[in-house]
């Protein structure tokens, strides 16, 4: 059945309602009609003595039901916003979180003055997030994305191709498990959000991260820190001599992953918080002495 624009708003908002504060609903609620209508939200303000479509109706109450049984916006509506860039997201990966904009930023700062034409390596890429936030803004930077998971590949050569990016930006398949494949070459730069939630910490994981995201993306061993002892250990050989690795971290992680990158060779440049004001991230040099 056919609803004005201002109807379906406040049908869907009152519906998520069960299980949102107000604003959280109201919020969620312009997505939804935004999206499946194509207009902008203000559009919809405009527009609300409108009719919209069966289609889109049906579409809202649809979305609706998926986000009442717990499943998170961005996969409903199959993309979400990072860093200014528009990016298509499925279960086959993380949603890109704000948390993450900490080692983006560390990246970009030091990639600025990396010599012309930087080769940067996002390791655990999932969606792309990283790597394409940072070729976004190092115009010059040839980035290239790996993962382990195919299904994510799938997801990160889309997101290349939708922010027309293919002429600098590839996909490959790699394990941050074992040892740097000899084909990838020597990076300028590897940056990375590798898993890192313990494993007490996943088995209290709300039900929206738990049941929806894939966990081959979350969990980083018993003590968080299994990817971190590899990357320091097995990506350091793809880095050129002086070469930069970023990574984020989980809360509270931060000294034990510095101590994991000071014993395999590398000085920690800067540690940086969240928008939260959670330490988040690190930026260290391969192989450079301690001033």
């Amino acid at each position: 059945m056919v609803k004005k624009y201002g109807d379906l708003y406040l049908q869907c908002r009152r519906a998520l309602m069960k299980t949102e504060d107000p604003d959280t609903a109201g919020l969620m609620a312009r997505n939804l009609v935004a999206y499946y209508s194509g207009k902008r939200q203000e559009e919809i303000l405009r527009d609300r003595d409108l009719y919209a479509s069966e289609q889109t109706c049906s579409s809202v109450e649809s979305a609706t039901a998926r986000l009442l049984e717990g499943e998170p916006l961005p996969y409903v509506l199959g993309e979400w916003e990072f860093y200014g860039l528009t990016l298509q997201v499925n279960k086959n990966v993380l949603i890109p979180r704000d948390d993450t904009c900490a080692v983006v930023g560390l990246a970009i700062n030091q990639a600025i003055f990396l010599p012309a034409d930087p080769r940067i390596l996002d390791l655990c890429t999932g969606s792309g997030c990283i790597g394409l936030a940072v070729a976004s803004r190092i115009k010059d930077a040839r980035v290239t994305l790996a993962d382990i998971s195919k299904d994510a590949l799938a997801v990160a050569k889309k997101n290349i191709v939708s922010n027309k990016m293919s002429s600098r930006v590839t996909c490959v398949q790699a394990d941050a498990l074992s040892p740097a494949p000899a084909f990838l070459g020597k990076f300028d730069m590897i940056v990375s959000n590798p898993p890192y939630i313990t494993g007490p910490e996943m088995a209290q994981l709300p039900d929206s991260v738990k049941l929806f995201e894939p966990h081959l993306a979350l969990f980083g061993g018993r003590d968080g820190l299994d990817f971190y002892r590899s990357i320091a250990v097995n990506y350091g050989k793809a880095l050129k001599p002086g070469g930069y690795l970023a990574l984020e971290f989980g809360m509270g992680q931060g000294d034990d992953v510095c101590q994991i990158l000071r014993d395999n060779g590398y000085t920690i440049l800067e540690r940086t918080k969240d928008f939260n004001d959670r330490e988040r991230a690190v930026l260290a040099q391969y192989g450079r002495k301690e001033d």
